[in-house]
């Protein structure tokens, strides 16, 4: 030993990546002022009890499927495996537009069994989280759809993972949201 001192190592996190995250715990923040005001309205009274639309149950599978196909897109970036890549985000994206036209959908359920937007707060709730979550999956489709045409690009491999890691995140981000506020309006009733 020459006595010689070692610098510390430095952690960092792509730009990118961090304000990324920032983004996710505003989205939690809004989420979960939601969630109390929720249980604050409900203690109060003037509550109905609401008969959720069966197409949850289905959108929430097929939100979990996108999740896999996502995640089958990322493990195919890491082996540089460019038509898996692209075939994993195309099935990710077309499993999104049918979630989205499956809440359109169960809207309309809710629509047919006299749960209005306007009306009972617990029935003006579900349309407020539900539509919150799609607002923020269309904007993740628009980020896999950015990250598609880098696959297109060969612009997505293992020496290029940034993009394709942050649109993982946001996307198993949004399949976990989806799990919570299902489980919380059921839970909730």
């Amino acid at each position: 030993m020459t006595g010689e001192v070692q610098a510390p190592k430095v952690r960092s996190m792509h730009p990118q990546k961090f304000a990324m995250w920032l983004f996710l715990v505003s989205v939690i923040m809004i989420f979960i002022s939601l969630s109390s005001a929720y249980i604050v309205k409900k203690s109060i009274g003037d509550w109905i009890y609401i008969e959720f639309p069966s197409l949850f149950q289905w959108t929430t599978g097929v939100i979990i499927l996108s999740s896999i196909t996502m995640h089958f897109a990322y493990i195919s970036a890491k082996r540089n495996n460019i038509k898996n890549i692209r075939i994993g985000l195309a099935i990710t994206g077309i499993l999104a537009i049918v979630f989205i036209v499956g809440q359109i959908k169960a809207w309309g359920q809710l629509v047919d069994g006299g749960y209005y937007f306007v009306g009972n707060p617990a029935s003006s709730f579900i349309y407020i989280f539900t539509g919150l979550h799609v607002v923020h999956l269309i904007g993740a489709i628009i980020f896999l759809l950015i990250v598609l045409a880098k696959a297109f690009n060969y612009k997505v491999h293992s020496k290029s993972l940034v993009r394709i890691e942050m649109c993982t995140t946001f996307w198993h981000f949004l399949g976990g949201l989806w799990l919570y506020l299902y489980l919380f309006l059921i839970l909730n009733n």
